[in-house]
């Protein structure tokens, strides 16, 4: 047993994706990973590690969650987050923030602060203020790509995951929901230290021209988030078929049910789930680390005790 941790900077990635949209993403999660061993190394409580790596991702505007959040059908953002802990089972979830620069430290919050698992819009705003956490214009959040990303998807008529490339005016598109950098974006981590504690987190911006007021997997147990004493696991994709097919928590109950190990349960899970809809990292007690999508990339990394790391997009891992 030894400590491991995993995260994703979302599921989609096309092949096609160019340098420059890969590179700064990649460096992200390299520094997003070194921060989370640093924590594990210093005895930080899984739950402390989680949400630290993903405020960090949260900060990174080429990640679809806090500041890179894509925006809503009326040119808006609604950011939602969860996080869990696995020996308590105790968690917490927001949805529908517009001011708040941390998703992921609201969450906790309504965990740690209230009897109550989760808070949304009106309500987790108003929370969030009594709470004192940071606070911003709406426009922070506003980039001027997510502007283009919503323009994209508004002319062909469509919601998509956020790494879809910009349609080139004189190719005919066919609808489909992703085909180049839109965002299936959402950022989560998932840790264990070397007593077996696990917990997780997840962060998004939802999909590209979502209905305003449209929720996804990420706030919802056991769909995009969940740990037990088993694992943890922090899912990604296309939110309505993770939350169809309870993606994260499957993991668990295949694991217990089945007898079967971590990466066994995880490519089970994502096996099961419609082609080009899901990706997910997980970690289990025991230390074993998985990180299984049927898109056509994820942006992930991992790491363990041993010395193992490994930061990669497709099949093809850079460590």
């Amino acid at each position: 047993m030894g400590w491991a941790i995993a995260l994703h900077g979302g599921a989609g990635v096309p092949l096609s994706l160019p340098p420059e949209r890969r590179l700064p993403r990649e460096a992200a999660l390299r520094h997003c990973l070194d921060a989370g061993i640093a924590a594990l190394k210093a005895h930080k409580h899984p739950l402390d590690v989680v949400e630290l790596v993903v405020r960090e991702l949260e900060n990174h505007p080429d990640f679809n969650a806090g500041k890179g959040s894509v925006l809503t059908a009326s040119g808006t953002t609604e950011m939602e987050a969860c996080i869990m802990d696995g020996k308590t089972k105790r968690c917490g979830a927001v949805s529908g923030l517009t001011t708040v620069v941390n998703a992921i430290s609201l969450a906790r919050l309504v965990m740690e602060k209230t009897p109550h698992i989760y808070l949304g819009f009106g309500g987790a705003e108003a929370f969030a203020r009594e709470q004192g956490v940071e606070a911003v214009d709406p426009s922070y959040f506003i980039t001027t790509e997510n502007i283009e990303r919503l323009k994209q998807a508004q002319e062909a008529n469509r919601v998509q995951i956020d790494y879809t490339q910009p349609i080139q005016k004189e190719v005919k598109n066919d609808g489909a929901i992703a085909d180049g950098d839109s965002q299936i974006g959402t950022v989560g981590c998932v840790a264990v230290d070397n007593e077996g504690n696990l917990a997780s987190a997840t962060s998004t911006g939802g999909l590209v021209n979502k209905m305003v007021g449209r929720i996804g997997d990420t706030p919802i147990i056991g769909a995009g988030t969940y740990a037990n004493h088993l694992c943890a696991v922090s899912a990604t994709g296309i939110g309505e078929e993770i939350i169809r097919g309870t993606v994260a928590r499957d993991v668990a109950a295949v694991m217990e049910f089945k007898g079967l190990s971590l990466k066994e349960a995880a490519a089970y899970v994502v096996d099961q789930a419609p082609p080009g809809a899901a990706g997910l990292v997980a970690v289990s007690s025991t230390g074993e680390v998985a990180m299984p999508f049927n898109t056509p990339g994820m942006f992930r990394a991992c790491a363990t005790e041993d010395g193992y790391s490994e930061i990669a997009i497709w099949d093809s891992p850079s460590k």
